[in-house]
């Protein structure tokens, strides 16, 4: 053999040999990792160094559009030890395990509609929430009439996906008692009327429903959290509404749905141009039943509320640049801290004070 062979069969030898040793230290340094994160995140619980007081965790802030960095409408309130959801858009759930609520804790879920993109995440929270926490009763699932039709179609979808994990995991980590949910209706006051309506009033927290304007959905509701002197309002989706309004004076904390419609209406344009009438009408009659970024402003300016936090974002956000141009004026009609708002973020109001943190999960 000559020896200019020899040594290139030489180094190929040595190259082999060195990627098997590289692949052989990536492989146990990637475990070691592994291992060390796992420690690190399984079983987080995130609401355990929590102060006493009122949070709101935004575990989606996205809309039906679609969105690589925002999951379908939810937030999750936590006051004192009590979590409730408010919505459970599709990716929802999954979000509520990332940043570490520990969903076996959750007391309940509150619809604000019935909106698929707000309900569509409930069948894996029902599933997540009954076998992480051994729960032994099904998930409360708090909303106006209607919610009995919800809730039972999950039922029915998941009776077969129940019985199997019955039947592998058993009836100590796994109960049926405590598989689905189970409905609690609540009427909504009629249009005109300022009574609202007290949902539940316990350990300190009262949570209160007022009905929003996105007609023709009906019934629609917002939600107002009150605790320990402190007190956040979650819109749902509605038109600039003087009972959302109403509902939300001098609150600390306003999450409030927004449209802008410079740029839906670019997107409208763009589906005509290219010949896809149906999705084109679509956005375009989801102008007459959202508020703006700037009609927010003004609501929260109307209602006093201290600061004022933007989710189901619409249309989806590529990033952060384009939020001025989301924002519009809104900064013009508000003179409090305005936030559009990203799945992980979590709000934390302290119980007897005045201040409101804001720190993100993800």
């Amino acid at each position: 053999m000559r020896t200019r062979t020899k040594i290139v069969l030489g180094v190929a030898a040595l190259a082999l040999i060195a990627g098997i040793t590289v692949k052989t230290q990536q492989a146990a340094i990637a475990t070691a990792l592994f291992e060390r994160a796992v420690g690190e995140r399984v079983g987080r619980d995130t609401t355990a160094a929590l102060p006493d007081g009122l949070h709101i965790a935004l575990c989606g802030t996205g809309s039906p559009l679609p969105s690589p960095s925002r999951a379908g409408p939810c937030n999750v309130v936590i006051a004192g030890k009590q979590i409730f959801v408010v919505d459970i858009g599709e990716g929802g759930g999954r979000n509520i395990n990332m940043i570490g609520i520990p969903t076996g804790k959750i007391a309940g879920v509150l619809l604000t509609h019935f909106h698929s993109d707000h309900i569509d995440g409930m069948g894996p929270l029902m599933m997540t929430r009954w076998v992480s926490g051994t729960n032994i009763s099904p998930l409360p699932v708090h909303g106006p009439k209607g919610v009995e039709a919800v809730v039972a179609g999950f039922n029915a979808a998941y009776t077969m996906d129940n019985g199997y994990r019955t039947g592998h995991h058993g009836v100590a980590i796994a109960p049926p008692g405590g598989a689905g949910g189970i409905a609690m209706p609540f009427t909504v006051p009629q249009a005109g009327n300022s009574n609202n309506v007290v949902v539940l009033d316990k350990d300190g927290l009262r949570i209160t429903a007022f009905r929003v304007d996105h007609g023709p959905v009906e019934p629609s509701v917002g939600y107002r959290f009150d605790y320990k002197g402190r007190s956040i309002v979650i819109s749902g989706d509605t038109k600039k509404s003087a009972s959302l309004i109403a509902a939300s004076k001098d609150a600390d904390l306003l999450v409030h749905e927004a449209l802008q419609p410079k740029l839906v209406k670019m997107i409208t344009a763009g589906l005509e141009k290219k010949g896809l009438k149906n999705l084109a009408q679509i956005t375009h009659d989801i102008l007459n039943y959202h508020a703006s970024p700037e009609e927010a402003a003004k609501s929260a300016k109307e209602a006093g509320v201290k600061q004022l936090v933007l989710s189901h974002i619409v249309p989806a956000i590529p990033s952060k640049f384009f939020y001025p141009a989301f924002l519009g004026d809104a900064a013009k009609l508000y003179g409090g801290p305005i936030v559009v708002g990203e799945d992980g973020m979590i709000f934390t109001l302290p119980a007897g004070k005045s201040g409101i943190t804001q720190d993100n999960l993800m």
